[in-house]
């Protein structure tokens, strides 16, 4: 029975190999998979500032783009490859914004996540009167990218829909910016019933003023009032940003103790690298989100520890070096204040020192710092001023 039995076994293998040696190979599509990476690699090597998820399968191109230059290259080389395809690939922004593909910030500060839901990771944060554009909706949730090109999701309430002609409204409304760190606008002069609290840098539209408070509108049409001394108009705050040692240290220090939040770009709460983001936000300059970005900007100052070629607003990079098996990687980011000290985000916003004999040496910082960036008045291709971005 047991010769009988181990015998069947046999012939089905043998069936089963024949019948899988029988499939056919889709050569187009193990042809195609390396044409999509390239052009990927091209527009979109990095996921978090671009959309090009995309694949080829059943002779169908499908998936989604914010790209469509590169689904455009993507096509002529299929084409030119002779690949047979229906192309199914949606474009974003998805028509079923109908137009409404605008958006700015109408909360104190928007928690932007990675994933449609309150529990998924924070990805980053935006500041009242960001503008964003909006890709698409997912239940009561919204795909956007940010100024620094920033994309992931934001909750419906966190932001104002708005088409171009509503968009356009709001840009060419005068605005007011609000400039201490916290703050409130109220119904009524009174100052009893709040409508919204405020952090440094929230923008909102200027309606009108008197003795002491001015008259203001948010994103999505409420309205208030705000202390006259706690704001100013857009364009004078705008002219007195200056990227000086004076400013940056004062800007900085200011969020002393401020407790870290990943994701955190906002007075409310910083990462490392939100840390230093608004930083040089509230000194009229957008720089791109995450430590790992932010280290490809500027010219380099140092790898050597020569703390004396240092000046202040330098970035600090911390992590782990390149080895034979494994690539370098960026886990951390401060601000060079001078003195042998910089300050940044690990656990709450702190100054720390490179000088063994300070009270604020940190040896776990020299142990994994790799180098030092120059950003401030540096062409750099992604940093923009806050003037282009925000207006």
């Amino acid at each position: 029975m047991k010769n009988v039995t181990l015998t069947w076994v046999a012939i089905l293998l043998m069936v089963l190999g024949l019948f899988a040696s029988c499939q056919p190979i889709n050569k187009e599509t193990t042809s195609v998979a390396p044409l999509i990476d390239r052009v990927k690699e091209s527009y979109a090597p990095d996921k978090r500032v671009a959309l090009f998820d995309i694949e080829y399968v059943n002779d169908t191109l499908k998936g989604q783009t914010n790209l469509p230059q590169a689904l455009d290259e993507l096509a002529g080389k299929l084409d030119s490859a002779g690949v047979s395809y229906t192309n199914v690939v949606e474009v974003l922004p998805e028509k079923a914004l109908a137009g409404k593909t605008h958006g700015v910030v109408t909360i104190s500060v928007a928690n932007i996540r990675s994933a449609p839901k309150h529990s998924a990771e924070l990805a980053t944060q935006a500041t009242m009167g960001t503008p964003v554009n909006v890709l698409k909706k997912a239940g009561s949730w919204y795909l956007v990218q940010t100024p620094d090109r920033y994309i992931s999701w934001v909750d419906a309430a966190g932001i104002e829909l708005m088409d171009q002609k509503a968009y356009d409204l709001w840009e060419g409304s005068p605005k007011l910016v609000f400039t201490e760190l916290l703050g409130y606008v109220y119904e009524s002069e009174d100052e009893s019933m709040m409508v919204t609290d405020l952090t440094a840098g929230n923008l909102l539209k200027f309606v009108a003023e008197n003795r002491n408070h001015y008259q203001v509108a948010l994103p999505d049409g409420r309205q208030g009032f705000l202390e006259k001394d706690l704001a100013m108009p857009f364009e004078e705050w705008i002219s007195t940003r200056s990227l000086s040692d004076n400013n940056l240290i004062s800007t900085a220090k200011n969020m002393m103790g401020i407790p870290y939040l990943w994701g955190g770009t906002s007075i409310k709460g910083v990462d490392c690298s939100g840390f230093t983001k608004t930083i040089y936000f509230l000194n009229g300059q957008v720089i791109p989100r995450d430590a790992s970005q932010q280290v490809h900007e500027g010219e380099l100052v140092d790898t050597e520890k020569n703390w004396d070629k240092l000046a202040v607003g330098d970035l600090l990079f911390f992590g782990r070096k390149a080895t034979e098996d494994r690539p370098e990687r960026i886990v951390h980011v401060g601000m060079w204040i001078g003195n042998n000290s910089f300050i940044h985000s690990r656990g709450r916003v702190r100054i720390s020192s490179f000088d063994s004999s300070s009270p604020n040496y940190d040896e776990y910082e020299l142990g994994r710092y790799l180098r030092t960036k120059r950003i401030r008045q540096v062409p750099s291709e992604h940093i923009i001023e806050v003037a282009k971005a925000m207006n």
